[in-house]
């Protein structure tokens, strides 16, 4: 557990967790698989896929149709989607008996061919460009085939390592995206823009015209990659953001 918290982490890949903490992480956690994933679940995709060491990246375009097919019906799957519980660590039992997970589409037509029978889920915030929105989440799961289900001990480790997995993400997305060039005045109406303010409000706080308010964030957008402005903010502000802009970014999802 040192060595996941501590260690400094040169092999970052272009997406994801540095295989070496995945790798310290199954090492901790016995399991047959893992996979890194960002859910959209109103896009039915997925905008991360990651497998961990010694995992199959490939995709297989039916497997995934099959998995959005039965997503909404699986309870474990789609819980952080239905409670917004982004905190907890689930596993398939929370959910089902193993009867009834047996009994799921979801088993019958993903999981069983893949020889998966139990799974460990934990979710950390999804604070990458291009990511922000309604319905997507970022996940660590854990896989594991016939044989003893994940334990409470199991649970409870990747519970407490949740921060540190997270603070390893943000990091390797500052390492892969480092610190956009901007104006102090782009600067500035971004920081308005992740308070809530409209165009109009800004114009009239800072005494232009709306015209360059528009023309400034345009030059924004360009140098951050971006089309619209929730990704604008979470590019610029990638550590995430609270009060006012955190009710921003709920109006802005509705």
């Amino acid at each position: 557990m040192a060595r996941i918290v501590g260690e400094d982490r040169t092999d970052v890949p272009a997406q994801g967790l540095p295989p070496s903490l995945l790798s310290d992480l199954m090492g901790q956690i016995r399991c047959d698989d893992l996979t890194v994933a960002g859910f959209d679940t109103h896009r039915r995709a997925w905008w991360l896929a990651q497998a961990g060491p010694g995992g199959d990246e490939t995709t297989d375009e039916d497997a995934d149709a099959t998995h959005w097919e039965h997503y909404w019906d699986c309870e474990p799957c789609s819980h952080p989607d239905r409670s917004g519980d982004l905190r907890s660590v689930v596993t398939i039992a929370d959910f089902y008996s193993a009867r009834q997970w047996h009994g799921t589409g979801m088993y019958a037509d993903y999981f069983k061919p893949l020889g998966i029978e139990h799974e460990l889920m934990l979710c950390l915030p999804a604070g990458t460009p291009g990511t922000g929105g309604l319905g997507r989440t970022l996940r660590i799961v854990l896989f594991r085939g016939p044989g003893p289900d994940f334990s409470e001990r199991d649970r409870a480790l990747l519970t407490l390592l949740r921060p540190h997995l997270h603070e390893a993400y943000m990091e390797a997305e500052r390492r892969r995206r480092p610190a956009p060039r901007l104006t102090p005045r782009q600067w500035q109406l971004l920081r308005l823009l992740a308070a809530g303010h409209t165009n109009l409000q800004i114009a009239r706080r800072l005494g232009v015209s709306e015209g360059t308010v528009r023309k400034h964030l345009e030059n924004a957008y360009r140098r951050l990659g971006v089309s619209n402005r929730m990704d604008a903010v979470t590019r610029a502000f990638p550590e995430g953001f609270s009060g006012p802009c955190r009710q921003a970014a709920l109006v802005w999802r509705r």
